[in-house]
C-alpha cells in the first residue's frame, strides 16, 4: 500500500505542483517533537496528530488543511497507511520528484489517536523572532537538531512561496508566482520555486533581486558565525547540500514516531 500510495502522490504532484505545501506538511507534523520528554505520544513528532482541526488551527500551520485534503483521497484508497506515515511519504517524495536527494526514509509510523493529544501551540519555528539565531537553535535543540542540520533543512525553501495572507510574510505576488503554476501569487525564495537545489543559499547570499524572499531567519544563516559555516559550503556545493539535507530529512520524519515493527519499513 505504501508503494502504491507513493505512486498516487507522483501523480498528484504532476498535476497540482503541490511540492512546497506537502514538503511543509510533513515538516509541521514532526516539527513539535520535544526531545525532553520521553512519553509517546506526548513528546509530540511525527505522529499525525497535525490531522486533527485544532492542530490544523495553530498559526503555523495557516493554509495546511488544503495539503490534508489534496492526501485525504489517498488515506481513503489505503487505508492501512497511517496518516503519520502519509504526510512524511508524502514530503520526501515531494524533494525527491522536485528534483531533490533520495531521503533514506522508513514507514510504520503509528497514528495518534485523538485530537486532545495533539500537542500545544508554539512549537514550530517563527519567520520574524526578536532574535532569530537564538529562536532557530531553541526550537531545533529542543527536537535534538544540530547547527549543520538547522541550515540544511531551512535550504528546502528553495521551494515554495510565502503567502501574506497565511503567514504575514513575503508580497502579494511577483514576476515569478503571478503566472503560477498551481494557484498564483505569493513570494518565492527562489526564481525557481519547484526545483530543488541550493539556489535557496545562493540568493541569500547574494540578494540582488528584491523579488526574492529573504526572512530574518534566512538572513541569520549567513550572519551567525556557526551557521554561516555550512550556509557557505551549500552555497558552493549542491552534492554536499544534497547529503547533508537528506540525512537532516529522514532523521527529521522520525522524530517522536513509535514504529510498528519496531524496525520500520523501507521502500526500495
Amino acid at each position: 500500500q505504501l508503494e502504491s500510495a507513493r505512486e498516487d502522490i507522483r501523480e498528484l504532484l504532476k498535476s497540482k505542483f503541490c511540492h512546497p505545501i506537502l514538503i511543509r506538511l510533513g515538516w509541521h507534523d514532526a516539527g513539535t517533537y520535544d526531545k525532553n520528554i520521553l512519553e509517546w505520544p506526548k513528546c509530540g513528532g511525527a505522529n499525525g496528530s497535525l490531522r486533527f482541526e485544532v492542530e490544523l488551527k495553530h498559526a503555523a500551520n495557516a493554509g495546511l488543511i488544503n495539503a490534508l485534503k489534496l492526501l485525504q483521497p489517498i488515506k481513503d484508497k489505503y487505508s492501512g497507511v497511517t496518516y503519520a506515515d502519509l504526510f512524511q511519504l508524502a514530503s520526501a517524495t515531494a524533494v525527491e520528484e522536485a528534483g531533490g536527494p533520495k531521503i533514506p526514509m522508513k514507514y510504520g509510523r503509528v497514528d495518534v489517536s485523538g485530537p486532545e493529544l495533539c500537542p500545544e501551540e508554539g512549537k514550530l519555528p517563527d519567520a520574524g523572532p526578536p532574535s532569530p539565531a537564538s529562536h532557530l537553535r531553541d526550537v531545533f535543540y529542543r527536537m535534538g537538531l544540530t547547527d549543520k542540520e538547522i541550515v540544511a533543512l531551512s535550504g528546502a525553501h528553495t521551494l515554495g512561496r510565502s503567502r501574506p495572507e497565511r503567514s504575514g510574510w513575503g508580497k502579494p505576488e511577483t514576476k515569478y508566482t503571478k503566472e503560477g503554476p498551481g494557484e498564483p501569487g505569493g513570494q518565492s525564495w527562489t526564481v525557481k520555486w519547484l526545483e530543488f537545489d541550493n539556489s535557496y543559499f545562493k540568493d541569500i547570499k547574494e540578494r540582488k533581486d528584491e523579488d526574492l524572499l529573504v526572512l530574518p531567519t534566512d538572513a541569520v544563516l549567513f550572519e551567525d558565525p556557526s551557521f554561516k559555516v555550512y550556509a557557505e559550503k551549500y552555497a558552493e556545493d549542491k552534492d554536499l547540500f544534497f547529503k547533508d539535507y537528506a540525512e537532516a530529512h529522514a532523521k527529521l520524519s522520525n522524530l517522536g514516531a513509535k514504529f510498528d515493527p519496531p524496525e520500520g519499513i523501507s521502500l526500495n
